[in-house]
Formats: structure tokens, sequence, C-alpha cells
């Protein structure tokens, strides 16, 4: 996939938040790493165009993002970021950080329908 220059310089951002991830992220990375999720391959904290996503599949062109408590406030920016990256033919669902540490199984569930759905799309 070739990268764009803003994405080159995002580098180092998203290296840190790597570092810094979420109880809610470093459990769901957990599950997504390594490819355990029926073979789909994630990278997490990946710079796409002027934003950096918490988790990506190019496969399946399928973008989780992992919110917390702002975002509940910062909705409009949340609605323009994901009608960005649909206008770039991938797939956004969001889960509630709550919802990963209280409810893994239900949102592990909800992204592996999301994977196979788009799998059936792409044929």
């Amino acid at each position: 996939m070739k990268r764009g220059r803003m994405e080159f310089e995002m580098r180092p951002r998203a290296r840190k938040m790597r570092r810094e991830a979420t109880d809610a992220e470093r459990l769901l990375w957990r599950y997504l790493r390594d490819r355990r999720l029926c073979g789909f391959k994630f990278r997490r904290q990946q710079p796409l165009g002027p934003f950096i996503v918490d988790f990506v599949c190019f496969e399946a062109r399928l973008i989780v993002e992992a919110d917390g408590g702002q975002h509940d406030v910062q909705r409009e920016y949340d609605a323009a970021r994901t009608e960005y990256l649909r206008a770039r033919g991938y797939h956004v669902v969001r889960v509630w950080n709550n919802d990963v540490l209280q409810n893994r199984e239900a949102v592990i569930e909800m992204i592996l329908r999301a994977l196979t759905s788009s799998r059936v799309d792409a044929e």
C-alpha cells in the first residue's frame, strides 16, 4: 500500500499511541493480533490519511474504533472522520471501551460479523 507524506509524518504519534494504549485497546488487541480472529490481520494505531485509526484490517477494509467518554462530546468530529474513511472504502465499527471491558464476547462477535460481511461484499 502506498503511503502518503502525511501518514509518514504521523508515524511517531502512532507509535506513542501504541505505547499508551487504554485498557480497552490492550484487551481488544489481545483478540485481534497475530491473526487470532479467523485469520484476519489487524494493525493497531495505523495512520490513514489525516487520521490514526485504532485497529484496521486492510484485507476486509474494516476499521474498529474503541471509543471512550470523550467521543460523546466530539460527535461531529467523529462523524466527519467516519465519512472520510467510508469515502475511501472502509467500513467503520465503533465500540465503547466499557463494552470491550465488560462484554468483550459480544464485541468480538460484532467485529467478526463485520469481517465476514465485508468479505461477502467483496466477492
